[in-house]
């Protein structure tokens, strides 16, 4: 086995032993599932291109060097074919879609398979760390393999077979990649939809250009970020984006017309259909995040006088593309809903059966104004399908479908995520790192170590402060503690948030919380004062600390104890700023509450600190 890492810059000598350039590239065949190596790229003399036949020229090959056949006064150069590609220019480091894990993944390196002592052949991309490690250099992978074998963490090869890429950052429309490829044309709506939005936002409108308007629709409606889809739409012309909404379902196309500014949108709703046009501009009536706002116009209605072989005729005669299907709602001579016949109960009724019959009278519904979650909650609470939305009349407006209370729990949970500081991403340590993981888990400690800087910082910057490295320390020994319950502070809050909702009758009041909120910072207070007492004594008793060692560390858990009464009294603030945010469906980070909170607690641990130091004449900057 050989890496296109370990060829790239490689010698190439002639024949005669002369040498004539060195390796840039290599072309393979792609309508393989093994590609053959067809070309060699190398740059000659003042670094021209040149490209020959590997077949034809090449003899041997390793990794440090490459002969050839001939002379070079006999080699004739040749050009790419069309069902070829250039394998570092094309696919290194580039973007590539895994159709079998259904995820992008950025190539970092290329394995080859030498099937012959000439005839090398392209088994995959590497994508993980070891391509990285061997293209700085083959003895850093050799020394990283090493100690992570050492330490029982070995670093495996993360190889996509050629037959599960497709490449995206070159049009290569008219290439066969393989013949048993699976490309994004074969793929469902949600997956494109997923690959589309882990791409460089350079390349999303490219890719998507790719796809046909059935296509288009199916993952305009998956895509998570609205302002990304709303972003694809804008580089589209206006009547492909026309006929694109037209394709999507009702409640689908509102949403995504909304995120449009309004010009854009008045031009795309007169290019549509009335029907499609009216049904659109209907559901925009409604406020954002209600059931009015997700519900489709896309159901199946009968009269309640009506057959069951009435409602199996009007099933047959929906369109494919028609809202998913599950009930067939009833109404009466007022033309207000009546009851709801399932699939179930229509299946096994004679044809000759009045609906009426085998219809269910208790239905629940939805109002167009209610909460979209709270119509989610319901749909999942009753076991439902479809919940019907109806209008003060009681006449059926929509529908909200399950796939659509998904979303919208989905979207709730990911928000709920969101302000208690938890991953709202699967994908965040791919895109942020383990470094932002890291930090996420432990941000205490690194604003605990800006503490700690702080102080050394005036130690060496302030001449009045002459206290030594040793005493400043100890003065932030118990920085931790506050960092850490102001931490917890925060959770104590968006816990409380998201647990009750200000206009439920049963949910404590401001004044309690705010109540409890103090009484806990007291405690908690009281509590590192108590521990820095048993300490004291222990130093004392046992280790017989002198006078301003007992001091110093009186002082920082002093200072640490005020620190903790600060962040919990600051508690109601908290969730003040949570819920008008939220009134405002504002997004708030958990996370970036909770380092607030903690560098709120650092400041006043520092002025106490000051203030003590200065009473119990301690640490000379404060003296």
């Amino acid at each position: 086995m050989i890496y296109l890492s370990q060829l790239m810059g490689n010698p190439v000598y002639a024949a005669d032993g002369e040498k004539i350039g060195t390796v840039s590239d290599l072309g393979i065949a792609t309508g393989e599932v093994f590609p053959r190596v067809t070309s060699l790229a190398f740059k000659g003399p003042g670094r021209t291109p040149f490209m020959i036949s590997w077949r034809k020229y090449v003899d041997t090959y390793d990794e440090k060097e490459i002969h050839l056949k001939v002379p070079a006064v006999e080699i004739r150069f040749s050009y790419l074919q069309p069902d070829e590609v250039l394998i570092a220019r094309d696919i290194l480091n580039k973007q590539i879609v895994d159709t079998r894990g259904v995820r992008v993944v950025r190539v970092n390196d290329l394995k080859l398979s030498d099937t012959s002592s000439t005839q090398l052949r392209l088994l995959g991309a590497e994508v993980g760390a070891r391509g990285i490690l061997r293209s700085l250099s083959p003895a850093l992978e050799h020394v990283a393999l090493k100690v992570a074998r050492t330490f029982g963490h070995p670093i495996p090869e993360r190889i996509i077979a050629w037959s599960y890429m497709d490449l995206v950052e070159r049009d290569l429309s008219n290439v066969k990649l393989s013949v048993s490829h699976k490309t994004l044309d074969d793929m469902h709506p949600a997956d494109i939809a997923d690959i589309i939005e882990r791409l460089d936002p350079r390349l999303r409108g490219q890719v998507f250009a790719q796809l046909d308007d059935e296509q288009r629709a199916g993952a305009m409606a998956e895509f998570d970020d609205d302002a990304m889809a709303a972003e694809l739409m804008g580089g589209m012309n206006e009547r492909e984006a026309s006929r694109m909404l037209s394709e999507m379902d009702p409640d689908d196309a509102a949403e995504l017309v909304s995120e449009l500014d309004y010009d854009k949108a008045e031009k795309l709703l007169r290019l549509m259909g009335v029907q499609e046009q009216r049904a659109i501009r209907q559901l925009l009536g409604y406020r954002e995040d209600t059931a009015g706002r997700i519900m489709t116009s896309e159901f199946a209605a009968l009269p309640e006088d009506k057959t069951a072989a009435d409602a199996v005729e009007l099933l047959r005669g929906l369109d494919e593309d028609f809202e998913s299907v599950r009930y067939v709602y009833l109404s009466d001579e007022d033309n207000k809903l009546s009851g709801v016949v399932t699939l179930n109960a229509l299946i096994v009724a004679e044809p000759e059966t009045p609906l009426a019959d085998i219809c269910t009278r208790e239905v629940i519904t939805a109002s167009p104004e209610d909460d979209q979650e709270d119509v989610a909650e319901d749909i999942a609470k009753y076991n439902l399908l479809a919940m019907p939305v109806v209008a003060d009349d009681g006449h059926l407006l929509g529908i909200v479908t399950v796939d659509d209370a998904l979303d919208v729990l989905e979207e709730e949970h990911a928000e709920d995520l969101q302000i208690a500081g938890g991953i709202a991403s699967d994908d965040e340590s791919a895109h942020g790192g383990d470094l932002l993981w890291l930090l996420r888990r432990n941000a205490w400690f690194f604003i605990w170590m800006l503490g700690v800087g702080l102080f050394v910082t005036l130690s060496y910057l302030t001449p009045a402060f002459q206290a030594p490295l040793s005493e400043m320390l100890l003065v932030c020994s118990a920085l931790p503690i506050a960092l850490v319950l102001a931490d917890d502070s925060v959770s104590y809050v968006t816990n409380f948030f998201l647990e009750n909702d200000p206009d439920d009758e049963d949910s404590p009041s401001m004044l309690g919380f705010t109540i409890k909120s103090v009484v806990l910072g007291i405690a908690f207070a009281a509590l590192v004062v108590l521990v820095e007492m048993a300490l004291d004594s222990v130093l004392v008793a046992a280790v017989h600390a002198p006078a301003d060692l007992s001091g110093q560390l009186r002082a920082s858990f002093a200072a640490a104890a005020i620190a903790v009464l600060v962040a919990f009294v600051l508690c109601p603030i908290w969730l003040l700023v949570l819920r008008k945010r939220d009134e405002k469906n504002q997004d708030t980070s958990g996370f970036a509450l909770s380092v607030i909170a903690m560098i709120v607690a650092l400041v006043v641990f520092c002025l106490a600190m000051g203030q003590l130091a200065n009473a119990l004449g301690i640490l000379g900057v404060f003296a």
